[in-house]
This record gives structure tokens, C-alpha cells and sequence, in this order.
């Protein structure tokens, strides 16, 4: 932007101008905080006027001379602050500004004195000296040629950096990306964007495509350059995982990108057939039609059925007297097995391995009970885990048995690009001689791979999970993929029992999969519908449910038992809209009560709040003392603390607490209202849905029953009847494409 678009410093600003976007200049007089992977910086600007800055300023030094442009924000416990969108860099020029920098440890290696003794020798030009002349630094005294040369390189990384930044903030590229362009180029960024700046979109960084297209533009690349078409393919495949595929058919995916960017679809199929042939993508035959994978999520496919072939033909040898130890088990519960709970149980002990499904009510969890019984009376180390949190601790509850996350089991670490992976893995083994996976529609291919790597030979391996609810968020369908290849033992629980047919939550959600209406006219039972289509009465009747009527009829919490589950995010009674008027009802502003304001929404202690992605990096403490790191995308919790001075938030998991720090709370949401995609795998004491103007996309049967089915004691939707109906009769289930249950199959096959 030209400068004319930006207020300069010296006007006056508004304490709560949000909107603006200013210009302001000076030197970095202190770096308060910094995060050294991503350079997210609290640094304190010297100039016309002393200000604190903050936003993605990595490699920033004390003594720099900067400009800023960004849009000033009033924080409640820090005042007015620069958020800085875009920052320009430039090294210090004058004898007193390079020493400042240097005694600041900018440079690792130079400190005070040895910066006094350096300005003194070089003056002006000691930047320049020490980034292309070492061997003249290496005559100082104190300084060695190696570490003359070792500053020379931290001193190219500083200038690179800062050229980078600028380079790609032309194109709007924010400093947190350019920081990961850095980790992956490193000095020849530029040199390798200039020659094709489709690199951008690679693994690990993904600007967008329209954004390398705008640098391929300016460069005079053409419209069907190799590169430009075979980023847009990658483009396609990437994007078309993240809504669940892990593949495409060749011929729609050629097309797809032939329109995309508007190319003539033999310049696609050329660049394709190119990429297939340098091993950058994986084109095989599904029942005779050509499909095109990322190479990650093929590995994964083909080895989770290659792994899943080998359970199934050295199977672990059979329990003796099996039957005998179900009567036993029957005699000391004081219950008698279906038949084909019976029959799950025999198969997971004689197979090994067992796909057990069924909706509520129908004896799952009874089932797995006694499966987990005869285990351990044989003296079998039987480890049971679950995709989240929540899962995994209602897992536990019914069980009697420690349940532990995915990600706990398999003991996360980090790479040296910063990326989860497992300690436990082919390599290092669990150490179980059953393995029981819960909610196993959640778990997507990649996940689902590095379980499959860390299970022990000879272990059993027992997959629980309901192919009725919402498929995982990442690209796989695990669970209906091992159902329909055939080749996988599984027995699907059917019949709902007595006791739970007194339920309508159970029998209504029995219907609503068969598409047929739920009973909603029935008052004294646990599943309400209130007929309500205005729209300030539902949202006063949702409010007060949580408020007040629930709280007191049944004694929940409106914090830990009461959920509001809705279709999406936006909208007029979307989350984002009821969870500011529940936090309002719920944790209203209290002077005795610290609250802050970020991106627009205000925390305060004492609200329900949600982790939105994976953090590997949170530690965590137990009351027990006990500790670990990582909190996981869609747990929840309640702010208990916050710390005005370093801008901290002490958050309670259930039976844990982590602390925030100020770039970590940026990945929090209220949870007051959920969306019923993040409630997958909780289980909550009451459930209010609100039915009302649902988007087109998001009426469909599955999200309706997933969303019935979180309710525990009592259910209550609200709204138009007619939504509902629309939601029951829509079966139309999002297709995804996947490789899974072919392989499983032609592996079989050849085995034969």
C-alpha cells in the first residue's frame, strides 16, 4: 500500500480505533516477549511516540530500525498496542544504533564487549564487515575464523530474513508464513520463489494458490507453465482431503483442474502423467478406474491394509473353553448376553480382531465389558484408548478401566520442523496384548496408519464405533471402509434393549436413522421438542433453559452439564451468535472478575472455553502432580485465572490444568455452543439443539442423529418442525472417495 494509505504516527489515535490501519516508525528499544519457532514478538518501539507492538516479527532485534503498519487495539490489561500486520525491516546505520544492537545478543556470539571492541574497529560498515569479510573480524582479538564465519552466517540469516519478509509482504504474506519459508529455503527462498513461486504452495507452508498465481503473474509465467499446472493439481488433491478424500478419480480431477485454471485438459493430463512418473503423486486402479492419490495418504491406506492382512492371517490363538467363561461372566453380572453380543465377544477372542458397531442402546458397551473381563482373567495387558479427551474419559467411566487419548498412547513428540510424531511406532511398540480403539468413526487414515505401526505382533485389535454418525474431520472412512470391504470380522449390535427402549433419546435417534420422524408430542420422557420460530424467543428460551429451568429441575450445571449443540458456526443462532448472549446469561461482567478482549471477544474468568486445533506443546499438570504435554482440538475447559501482567490464562481440563500463554489463548473459543462436528466422541447430561434457518448444507440426517446421540438424560430441540424433517428425510451422506476396502480386498486376494 502507499503511504498515503496509512495515518502517520504523529496524529492523534483513537484509544479504541480497531479499524485504521496506521503507519508508525522508530527503533526497537525492547523485546518483551518473543516466540522464537513462529517470531510472534512483544517488542517496545522508540520514536515520536513510545508504543508497544505486537505480531509476527521474527529474527527482530533491539536496536533495529523498523516500520510498522497495523491496526491499534486498546488491551484491556496492557493498553493501546500496535497490531502490526506488515513489518519493514532495516539494520541499524549509525555507529550508536549498530553497537546498541550488537551488546543487545542479537548476534549470537557478540556480546558487549566484544560488540564495543568490533563498532570501535569498523565503525559504520560493521554490519557489512561482518556479514561478507570474516577473515578481517578474525584478526580482532578473542575472535577465531570459525566464529568470525559463524556471525557472518547468523548476520546473512537476519538480512535474509528481513528481505524475505518484504519481499513476500508485497503479495500480502504474512510474517508467521514467511518464517515457515525460511525453515524450508533458507538463504535461496527467494532465488527458488523467483524461479517458480508456486513452491509456496508445498507441504508445510500453503499459501494459496491465487496468491503464488499473482507472483507467477507478475513474473510473466505462462498459463499452462509445468509448474503452474502441477501446483493447481497438488492444489486440487490437498483441497479435496481436507473435505475427507484421500483420492480422486484421474478422470474428474483432470477436469476439476482443467477449469480451475483455465487450461486445456491435455496440458493437465501431461503435467499429471509427469508427476506420477517423479514419484510426486500415486495413480493406481480401484475396481478398473484410475485414481490419483497424495503419496501420504497412500502409504497410509496400503499400509494400514497390509497391517490389518497380517492381524487377520496369524490370528492369536484361541481362548479355551471360551463359552464356559461367558456363562461365568453372565452368573457374577447377573445378565444374559444376545446372541449377537455372544457372538462379538467369540469372534474378538478366537479372530483377532473385531469391528463391533451398533447406535445407542443396543449393548456395546456391555458387550466390550465382558471382553475386557475374560482379557484380564486370562492375564492379558489390555490398553484401551479413544481419538479425544472426552472420549477417552467416558471410556474410562464405563469400563472401570484407564482410557488414554490416540495421542497419549502413542507419547507425541516433535520433529525438527516442529511436527507431531510418535515416540511409539514400528521401532518401539506398545506393549499390550489387546489394543480397544473407541469411536473409531472419528479416526481418519494418518491417524489410523500410526496406530496401526506401534500395535505389537500377535496383538488383538478391537475397533469400537457408530458408522451411523458424522465422518472424521481429516481424509479417511476407516470405520465404513473396514465394514464394507468384507474381509474385516464385525459384528453390528442391532437390538435395543428393554431398559433403554424406555428412552426416547434412544429410540428417536433408532428412527432418525431408518428416516423415519422422531416422536415429538410426548412431554414426560427425556426428548422435547418445543415448537418455536421466532427468532428472539428461541434464543431467550435457549438461554434461559441453561440459565435457569434445567439448573432447576434437574440439578445440572449450566457449566458442566448442559451443552448447546448447533448444525454450524454461523448464522443467527449459529455459535459464534449464542455464545455471546449464553456468556452474557451464564458469566456476565463482574468487577471482581478479569476479562480481556481479543480478536473482538472478551474472556473472562470463568468462562467455558474450547481449544480449536492441536497444541502439542501445552504443558499440563494433574492434581496428583502428574504431567504431560498437549491439549487437543475441541477439549474444553474453564478460564480459572488470568494474568493481567503477562497476559496468561490458567485453564482446568476436567482433571487437568494448563496455562496459556498470550499467542496460545488465540487458539481459544467460548464452548458455551458447540457446533455438533466438534461434540463427536462427548457424551453430555443434557443437550439443547436449536433448529433454525439451518444452511442447506448442514440438513442432513447424519449431523441430526450425531447430535442426538451426545445426550445422556435429556434432549431438547428447538425450533421448526418442518427443519427437522428436512434433516431426517436428507440421507444424501457426503461421498468420499478412498482406497481402503479395495486394498484390503486385493491383498486378500493375493494371499490366495
Amino acid at each position: 500500500m502507499k503511504d498515503e494509505m496509512y495515518n502517520r504516527q504523529n496524529i492523534s489515535v483513537p484509544e479504541n480505533d480497531s479499524t485504521s490501519m496506521y503507519q508508525v516508525e522508530g527503533e526497537v528499544e525492547t523485546i518483551i516477549y518473543r516466540n522464537e519457532d513462529n517470531g510472534y514478538t512483544v517488542l517496545e518501539l522508540s520514536g515520536e511516540e513510545s508504543l508497544v507492538a505486537v505480531g509476527i516479527m521474527p529474527m527482530i532485534s533491539v536496536g533495529e530500525e523498523v516500520r510498522l503498519m497495523g491496526v491499534f487495539k486498546t488491551h484491556p490489561s496492557y493498553g493501546r498496542q500496535l497490531s502490526v500486520s506488515v513489518c519493514e525491516r532495516s539494520m541499524p546505520s549509525t555507529t550508536a544504533g549498530i553497537l546498541k544492537y550488537l551488546s543487545s545478543g542479537a548476534v549470537k556470539g557478540i556480546g558487549p564487549a566484544k560488540a564495543a571492541v568490533i563498532v570501535r574497529e569498523f565503525g559504520e560498515n560493521t554490519l557489512e564487515v561482518l556479514e561478507n569479510e570474516p577473515e578481517r573480524v578474525a584478526k580482532i582479538k578473542g575472535i577465531t575464523l570459525k566464529a568470525a564465519n559463524e556471525i557472518s552466517e547468523r548476520i546473512k540469516a537476519a538480512f535474509g530474513m528481513r528481505e524475505l519478509m518484504l519481499y513476500l509482504g508485497k503479495y500480502g504474506i504474512k510474517g508467521e508464513t514467511a518464517v515457515a519459508v525460511w525453515k524450508k529455503f533458507g538463504g535461496r527462498a527467494i532465488t527458488d520463489i523467483e524461479e517458480n513461486p508456486y513452491l509456496l504452495c508445498s507441504d508445510g507452508i500453503f499459501v494459496p494458490f491465487e496468491i503464488a498465481d499473482r507472483i507467477a503473474l507478475d513474473k510473466k509465467f505462462p498459463s499452462d507453465s509445468r509448474y503452474r499446472v502441477a501446483a493447481s493439481i497438488s492444489y486440487v488433491l490437498n483441497h479435496n482431503k481436507r473435505n475427507g478424500h484421500t483420492c480422486l478419480p484421474e478422470e474428474k480431477l483432470v477436469i476439476t483442474t482443467a477449469s480451475f485454471i483455465s487450461v486445456e485438459r491435455e496440458s493437465v493430463q501431461s503435467a499429471l502423467d509427469d508427476m506420477v512418473q517423479q514419484g510426486e503423486i500415486i495413480r493406481t486402479l480401484i475396481n478398473d478406474e484410475s485414481f490419483i492419490y497424495l503419496v501420504s495418504l497412500f502409504q497410509s491406506e496400503t499400509y494400514i491394509a497390509a497391517r490389518i492382512n497380517m492381524i487377520l492371517s496369524f490370528p492369536t490363538p484361541p481362548v479355551e473353553n471360551l463359552d464356559n467363561k461367558i456363562i461365568e461372566i453372565e452368573k457374577s453380572q447377573g445378565i444374559t448376553y444376545a446372541s449377537r453380543q455372544k457372538t462379538a465377544i467369540q469372534t474378538a477372542l478366537n479372530s483377532g480382531m473385531l469391528v463391533l458397531t451398533g447406535g445407542p442402546g443396543t449393548g456395546k458397551t456391555t458387550t466390550l465389558n465382558g471382553i475386557i473381563k475374560i482379557l484380564k482373567s486370562l492375564g492379558e495387558k489390555v490398553y484401551l484408548t479413544a481419538p479425544t479427551g472426552r472420549a477417552a474419559r467416558r471410556m474410562t467411566e464405563l469400563t472401570g478401566c484407564e482410557a488414554k487419548t490416540i495421542h497419549r498412547l502413542l507419547e507425541v513428540a516433535w520433529n525438527d520442523d516442529d511436527r507431531p510424531v510418535f515416540k511409539r511406532n514400528e521401532r518401539n511398540m506398545l506393549s499390550c496384548d489387546t489394543l480397544i480403539v473407541d469411536e473409531v468413526s472419528m479416526v481418519d487414515a494418518v491417524l489410523f496408519e500410526s496406530v496401526m505401526r506401534a500395535l505389537p505382533m500377535g496383538c488383538r485389535l478391537i475397533l469400537v464405533g457408530d458408522t451411523d454418525q458424522l465422518p472424521s474431520v481429516g481424509a479417511g472412512n476407516i470405520l465404513s471402509d473396514l465394514i464394507e470391504s468384507g474381509f474385516v470380522p464385525v459384528v453390528s449390535l442391532t437390538e435395543i434393549f428393554r431398559q433403554s427402549m424406555e428412552s426416547l433419546i434412544v429410540t428417536n435417534a433408532h428412527k432418525i436413522v431408518k428416516g423415519e420422524m422422531p416422536t415429538i408430542t410426548v412431554r414426560n420422557n427425556d426428548f422435547f421438542f418445543m415448537p418455536i420460530e421466532n427468532k428472539l424467543r428461541l434464543k431467550d428460551t435457549v438461554s434461559s433453559l441453561c440459565s435457569v429451568r434445567l439448573p432447576a429441575s434437574y440439578g445440572f450445571s449450566a457449566f458442566e452439564d448442559i451443552q448447546v449443540l448447533c448444525p454450524g458456526r454461523r448464522g443467527e443462532l449459529g455459535t459464534i451468535e449464542l455464545n455471546k448472549i449464553l456468556q452474557e446469561t451464564l458469566n456476565p461482567p463482574d468487577k471482581e472478575k478479569i476479562q480481556v478482549e481479543i480478536d473482538s471477544r472478551v474472556f473472562r474468568v470463568g468462562d467455558k472455553v474450547m481449544q480449536t486445533k492441536n497444541n502439542y506443546n501445552l504443558l499440563w499438570t494433574k492434581e496428583n502432580g502428574e504431567t504431560g504435554e498437549g491439549i487437543f482440538n475441541g477439549d474444553v475447559g474453564r478460564i480459572e485465572e488470568i494474568h493481567r501482567q503477562s497476559g496468561s490464562f490458567k485453564i482446568r481440563f476436567d482433571d487437568k490444568t494448563a496455562v496459556y500463554d498470550r499467542e496460545s489463548v488465540m487458539d481459544l473459543e467460548h464452548a458455551y455452543a458447540m457446533t455438533v462436528h466438534k461434540s463427536q466422541g462427548n457424551e453430555f447430561e443434557a443437550v439443547i439443539i436449536p433448529l433454525y434457518r439451518i444452511a442447506p448444507k448442514l440438513k442432513y440426517r447424519n449431523l441430526l442423529y450425531t447430535a442426538v446421540t451426545r445426550a445422556k438424560k435429556i434432549l431438547i430441540i428447538l425450533g421448526n418442525s418442518s427443519e427437522l424433517k428436512e434433516m431426517v428425510e436428507n440421507n444424501k451422506k457426503t461421498k468420499r472417495y478412498s482406497g481402503l476396502s479395495y486394498f484390503l480386498n486385493e491383498m486378500n486376494s493375493s494371499a490366495e
